[in-house]
């Protein structure tokens, strides 16, 4: 995404140092710079941010509404990224540079300088020299080479987090800019797990496109561990699935949209169907689709049989397209164990039956999880409502 405004964060701590002061001699005189070069150092940001940040008034400099968004996200980065900066070295938040705290991000992430200068399209050396600034100034290494990369030390695993969000918070500056002028900038991330990309999804994304017809929209597919990670270092905005029955991590907080229940599904013609509520013990000796290891619909599966005192099935194929799962089923004697709001399509179209149960499947929440603390911009603010909205149509089950 290209940046609106500067990511000099000196220039960024001036401006926010003439809000404090309402004049451009106290921000001078707290950075030892001249008057003439903090009013140059205002030009260029009010010009990058697409109008006035101050008005100048008897008072002296005081935000505008422009100023105030900017003013905001700024100390939301700040906060996020001094306490990391100076829990290393008292000296570091003055003097850190964007560009150092995104090579250092890029090396951790990739262990090496070389993928991390071409991850971020610059050259090997210049990613190696700001990251050597950086540890000239801590006065210590923060990466240790191993015999399977670089390997962060504490101090750098614990200021990654931090910068990454800070960063993030920039990102969102420029989002809200560019509302000021009807400019949609940057872009939404959202990662889902499968129910929600079938169910829940594409109603919210249609209802957010009628408004919003060209904001940047990102949809990542992936496991509950690998987004809530992501979620919670700043590279996903709105994670969208299952919610766990406690909150799976201090930083989150989770907000259920709808429930769904699970299902044994088979295809129309299966020797099970319409045999009326089966017993556990008649599905034993099938082979099974089921979802992934460590899955919440992988636990139910295998609990609907040790809570019988029954072993799971062992002819399992593990998936959850439910495509996959149609087509398999089509071909075979099998079953699978799905969601139900997920195959009601394929049971809409009689393509699949679901078999009844003796025993009632469990309900489920699925619902967003979102990091604490999070200050949505105006256009995530109208993705939460669009995912509201959508789970408010949904049918009950």
């Amino acid at each position: 995404m290209s940046s609106m405004i500067s990511r000099n964060l000196r220039h960024l701590r001036v401006f926010l140092a003439v809000a404090d002061e309402a004049s451009v001699t106290g921000a001078a005189e707290r950075f030892k710079v001249s008057q003439p070069a903090v009013t140059q150092m205002l030009g260029k940001l009010e010009a990058q941010a697409g109008g006035a940040l101050f008005s100048r008034t008897s008072r002296g400099f005081v935000l505008s509404e422009r100023g105030t968004v900017l003013a905001a996200r700024l100390r939301r980065a700040f906060a996020q990224l001094d306490a990391a900066l100076g829990a290393i070295s008292p000296r570091l938040p003055g003097l850190a540079t964007s560009g150092q705290l995104q090579g250092l991000i890029a090396v951790h992430d990739t262990g090496s300088f070389t993928l991390a200068a071409r991850s971020l399209g610059r050259a090997q050396p210049t990613v190696h020299r700001a990251v050597s600034q950086l540890e000239q100034e801590v006065g210590a290494q923060l990466f240790e080479r191993t015999a399977h990369g670089l390997s962060p030390s504490r101090a750098c695993s614990a200021l990654v987090p931090r910068a990454r969000l800070a960063l993030s918070e920039l990102d969102q500056a420029d989002m809200e800019l560019g509302d000021f002028d009807g400019t949609e900038t940057g872009r939404i991330v959202i990662g889902t797990l499968p129910l929600s990309r079938t169910v829940l999804l594409p109603r919210a994304l249609a209802a957010f496109r009628q408004a919003r017809p060209k904001t940047l929209i990102s949809v990542l597919d992936g496991t509950h561990e690998v987004l809530l990670a992501a979620l919670r270092r700043g590279d996903v905005d709105i994670m969208l699935g299952a919610l766990r029955s406690e909150t799976p991590a201090p930083d989150v907080v989770q907000e259920p949209l709808f429930q769904d229940r699970f299902a044994v599904v088979a295809r129309p013609g299966h020797p099970l169907a319409g045999k009326g509520p089966l017993q556990t013990s008649q599905l034993r000796c099938f082979p099974w689709v089921v979802p992934g290891p460590g899955t919440q619909l992988r636990r139910q599966f295998e609990g609907l049989f040790r809570g019988e005192g029954l072993l799971p099935p062992d002819s399992l194929i593990e998936a959850g397209f439910i495509l996959l799962i149609r087509d398999y089923l089509d071909l075979s004697d099998a079953l699978a164990f799905t969601s139900g709001r997920q195959a009601a399509p394929e049971l809409d179209r009689r393509h699949l039956v679901q078999l009844p149960l003796a025993k009632k499947l469990p309900l489920r929440e699925i619902g967003m999880t979102l990091r604490s603390g999070w200050l949505p911009t105006r256009g995530q603010r109208l993705m939460l409502d669009c995912m509201r909205g959508a789970a408010k149509g949904l049918p009950d089950v």
